[in-house]
Formats: C-alpha cells, sequence, structure tokens
C-alpha cells in the first residue's frame, strides 16, 4: 500500500488526491482505469496551512508529499472471459476457473490476481480474497445476494488492492453474522476477528453505479484497514450496529448515493491506519469530493482523528454526539452540509470555511473549536478529555475558527451553550454567517474575551451575560469583511449591536443582506458589510436558499 503524507497538520491536499484521470468503458458499465493513472508517481503539491501557534493567525506554506493513495490499476482482462462465481442456495458453481479458485465447505478463497464475476444467491457462505501483496483483486457484484452465518461475507485477507465493482443496474446485498465462530492469524502471529460485513486489511475501491445493501449485525458495516475509496454513482445502504463505513487509514468518497445507519457508532469514521502499522499523523482522514449522505448515527455522523475536509457533495447529518468531529481540521470549500440534530453540530481544532453553504442546529454549541476527542457520554467535566491526536496540539487549552468564505447557518438551543465557540481565536474575512440562539438557551449572548473589532461596550447598547452565547472565544473575535448577522437577547462582547425586539419569520438586516430569524428576541449583533441594522423589505434582494431550506437574503 502506498501511503499518503503529511507535514505537520495539513489536512488531505485533497484535490490531487481525488483526480480520477482518464477512463473507459466496459461491457459491464463499469468505468475501467487507463494505465496512467496506476503508473504515476506520487507527486509534491504546495498548500496554504492557515494554522498558526500565535492568536494572529497568520498563514504559513507547508509541503504536502502525495504519494497515490487510491489510483485504479490497469484491468488484467476482459470480463468476459473471466471466472464467473455463482452462488444457488447451499451450492457454488465456478466456470471458466483459472485456477486461483480454491472451495472448503462454504468458504471459497481467490488467491490470484484477476477479474472474478459473483453472481447469485446464498445464505450462508463466504468470499476470501487471500493473494499477493502485489496482486489486484477485481471482485465484479453482478446481482449478487450473500450472506454469512458465521462470520463476514466478503473478508480482504490480504492484496494490494481489491476493488468492488458494482454492475450497472443491479442489486446487491450483503449480510453477515451476529457473532463470530472463526478467527485468522495475522502475519505478525496474532489473532484477528473480521470486524464488519465487507472487511478489507488492505486497500479497498468501491465504485460502479449499481446498487449495494449492507447489513452490519456484528460491528461495522463496511470496514478497510487502510484506504477506503468509494467513487462513480454507486447507490450504497448500510445499516450497522457500530460504524457504517470506517477507513482506517482514509476515507476518500467523490460521487454516489448513500444511506447510512450507524446505530451506536459513526457514520463515516476514519481513524490510526493499518492495524498492525505504525500509528502516526498521515493516518485518519476523510475526503468528501461528491455524492448525496443522508446519515443517522447514534455517535458522530463523521468522525476523524486527523482531517476531513469537503470539497463537494451534499451532506445530511442526524447524530447521537457530534455532527462532524475531526480531532485536528476540518476544512470545507465546497459542498452542501445540513446537520438536522446533533449534541455538538461541528468539532474540531480548526475549523476552516472557505465556502459551500452549512446549516448547523445542535443542542449544545454549534461550532466548537477545541482539541482532543469529545464524548458526549463524559463525566470527566474536561473540555474534550480522552485521546490526545497526533500533531500534540490536542490539549483542549486552543481551537482556531477561520471563516472567509461560503454560507453558514449556526443554531443552538439548550443551557449555557455557545453558538459559535472558540477556545483560541476566531476571524472572519468573507463569507456569510447568520447566528441565531433558540429561546431555551440561558446563554442567549456574545461572549468573547478581548474581541477584535468588538470590545466590551462596542458600538450599540445592548444588556450583557457572561455565559456565553453567539460568539464565545478565549482570545478574541476579529471581523474586517464578509456579514455577521446573529440573533439573541443579551451580549458580553459584539463587534455591533442593536436592542430591538425581534419577530420569527421577518426579516432583519440591512440593504445588503438580510435574514428572517425562526424565533423572536430582543437583541440583533452585526459586522462586515453590514453597518445597521432594522427590518427590512427584501423585495429585488437575491434569495439564497440554506441547506435546511431557510433563506438568506442579499444584494
Amino acid at each position: 500500500m502506498k501511503t499518503l503524507k503529511l507535514s505537520n497538520i495539513v489536512w488531505c491536499a485533497a484535490l490531487t488526491l481525488c483526480a480520477c484521470g482518464d477512463s473507459s468503458v466496459d461491457s459491464t458499465g463499469i468505468v475501467a482505469p487507463n494505465a496512467a493513472e496506476s503508473d504515476s508517481a506520487g507527486e509534491t503539491t504546495v498548500v496554504s496551512n492557515p494554522e498558526s501557534s500565535s492568536a494572529s493567525q497568520s498563514s504559513t506554506t507547508e509541503e504536502v508529499v502525495i504519494e497515490q493513495v487510491a489510483s485504479d490499476p490497469v484491468m488484467v482482462s476482459e470480463i468476459s472471459g473471466d471466472p464467473v462465481i455463482t452462488f444457488t442456495n447451499a451450492s457454488v458453481s465456478v466456470s471458466n476457473d483459472n485456477g486461483c479458485i480454491a472451495q472448503n465447505e462454504k468458504t471459497i478463497t481467490i488467491s490470484c490476481q484477476g477479474n472474478y464475476q459473483l453472481t447469485g444467491s446464498s445464505n450462508d457462505n463466504q468470499i476470501i480474497v487471500n493473494a499477493g501483496s502485489t496482486d489486484n483483486v477485481y471482485l465484479y457484484l453482478n446481482g449478487l445476494q450473500l450472506a454469512s452465518a458465521s462470520d463476514a461475507p466478503i473478508y480482504v485477507q490480504n492484496a494490494n488492492k481489491v476493488f468492488l465493482l458494482l454492475v450497472d443496474g443491479t442489486k446487491n446485498t450483503l449480510e453477515d453474522a451476529s457473532t463470530r465462530t472463526k478467527s485468522y492469524t495475522k502475519s505478525n502471529g496474532s489473532s484477528d476477528t473480521t470486524n464488519a460485513t465487507i472487511y478489507a486489511k488492505d486497500d479497498l475501491t468501491i465504485k460502479g453505479s449499481g446498487a449495494l445493501t449492507v447489513t452490519g449485525n456484528y460491528n461495522n458495516g463496511i470496514h478497510c484497514s487502510n484506504d477506503l475509496r468509494i467513487r462513480d454513482l454507486p447507490e450504497i445502504t448500510v445499516k450497522a450496529k457500530n460504524h457504517a463505513i470506517k477507513g482506517k487509514g482514509s476515507v476518500n468518497i467523490e460521487g454516489g448515493y448513500f444511506e447510512l445507519t450507524a446505530t451506536n457508532g459513526d457514520g463515516i469514521k476514519s481513524d490510526e491506519g493499518d492495524d498492525e502499522g505504525v500509528v502516526t499523523e498521515e493516518k485518519g482522514i476523510v475526503v468528501i469530493t461528491g455524492g448525496e449522505f443522508n446519515i443517522n448515527a447514534g455517535d458522530d455522523g463523521l468522525h476523524s482523528n486527523m482531517n476531513i475536509y469537503f470539497n463537494g457533495g451534499r451532506t445530511t447529518i442526524s447524530a447521537g454526539d457530534d455532527g462532524i468531529h475531526a480531532d485536528s481540521t476540518l476544512r470545507i470549500s465546497d459542498g452542501s452540509i445540513n446537520i438536522t440534530k446533533a449534541v455538538e453540530g461541528i468539532e474540531a481544532f480548526y475549523i476552516r470555511a472557505e465556502g459551500g453553504k452549512t446549516a448547523t442546529v445542535a443542542s449544545d454549541d454549534a461550532w466548537n473549536a477545541a482539541g482532543g476527542s469529545a464524548d458526549a457520554n463524559s463525566t470527566s467535566g474536561s473540555q474534550w478529555g480522552g485521546r490526545g491526536g497526533p500533531t500534540g496540539m490536542m490539549s483542549g487549552s486552543k481551537g482556531y475558527i477561520i471563516i472567509s468564505g461560503g454560507y453558514h447557518y449556526l443554531y443552538a438551543a439548550g443551557n449555557d451553550i455557545d453558538v459559535l465557540d472558540a477556545n483560541g481565536t476566531a476571524t472572519m474575512s468573507g463569507g456569510v454567517l447568520l447566528l441565531e440562539i433558540g429561546s431555551s438557551g440561558r446563554s442567549s449572548a456574545m461572549f468573547a474575551p478581548g474581541n477584535q473589532g468588538g470590545n466590551r461596550g462596542g458600538s450599540g447598547s445592548c444588556s450583557t451575560n457572561t455565559a456565553g452565547g453567539l460568539i464565545d472565544t478565549d482570545n478574541g473575535f476579529s471581523i474586517n469583511g464578509g456579514v455577521l448577522l446573529g440573533f439573541g437577547s443579551q451580549t458580553e462582547e459584539y463587534p455591533y449591536c442593536t436592542a430591538t425586539s425581534y419577530t420569527a419569520g421577518t426579516a432583519y438586516g440591512s440593504s445588503k443582506a438580510a435574514f428572517k430569524p425562526s424565533s423572536s428576541g430582543s437583541m440583533i449583533i452585526y459586522g462586515g458589510e453590514v453597518s445597521s441594522v432594522s427590518q427590512v423589505d427584501v423585495s429585488g434582494m437575491t434569495e439564497v436558499t440554506l441547506p435546511n431550506g431557510m433563506t438568506y437574503y442579499e444584494k
């Protein structure tokens, strides 16, 4: 497996990582790669790193070396002459046998590189891929309904890369047992148990435009111990006891339609990489550049022990804990994110919003920039607690928010909460930031000691409250561009503020920017391109629809 090397805490540079290259279409409708994709060497890309140890957030430049993570090797043969494995109830038949398929009772083992068609139905069989470490294995799921009564129906024990190709127009289902009766020996001699319905120890790519339904009764739905990539337009439905989709090294999703249900765990998760390897800061990366996601998770919607990068896609999340959690950096450059339910909507050490549209509804902080790993069930009383991140920056004492573009709506309702919270600084130079606190929240205010561009006693006359509220930072909030509109009832710190009663469903703002809050209150804070606020007529203004269906007006 080739690795992704990242200097310091820079997130996955993403765009070079996710380039698809040229392609051709084979007889099944699967997009097959050409040789250029597999022969390309690692390349060096220079990106801007916004993180700085100083409160001023000055930018530095760091070098990111990317060695191809999930390129597609050349197809080794045409599918028409490839082996076909057909399941019929309790029996299995093989045509075009290439001498690399062995059957032992209810287990079919593939030991060579090549293309293999899987079709038919069985309620108790298993496919194991145990090929050479340089072998690339292509499994064409061509109307496959496969379950195992004792294990994972698909287990990748060893290979260079394995591809699950969902043949166009087919429906495929995989389901594992709720217990495990088998164990396997790792290369280091230790014992291993398959921990998911699709359990891959090496790089895994899922592609094509067919449908795949995965039921994870034991633990995870789809698990890859290295790098997991999903591309093209597959329709993937996963219902799992724990995590729906997990790539320990990285998860890179470029397209598709996803219905993900994680009963006790995360919708999409990446943490530390190869089970038998050394844990480094190069692991635990999630990259979303396309696709439509509907995620229902008992824990976090998306979780990374390193970085999460959004550069496209349409994501809807309902979570029992965090909507999105990154131990290091969350970077939003494009796409639509709608967090409809969460304790904390977005939580990361660095939150960098450069574009896209987001809407967040939370019962605690909507956006929280702090260090460490959060757990809604923790009783330690610490800011985050738990495992420190690989960068050594997860102490819980700092956290930074940088907003330079996009449209972002943040709503929180609860006791002792903040809508936007940074344990370090928060800066805004562009984009649109709409803040709203529900009527049930005691912290209906803005709290930012040392606030730059909005010190205590700034322009306006508003009552004070030191319990937090619309914006809460430890080292200052500054705004020199963009649009800020916040709706609450009290404030401690603010760029500009007016103590005026406002009504739910009525537009407030200026001739340049306006918004209709969902609840009533007595204070509006504002800044950036908005120099005063009042009730406004939005006729003639351009409507911008947010991911949750609410409307922002601009001119």
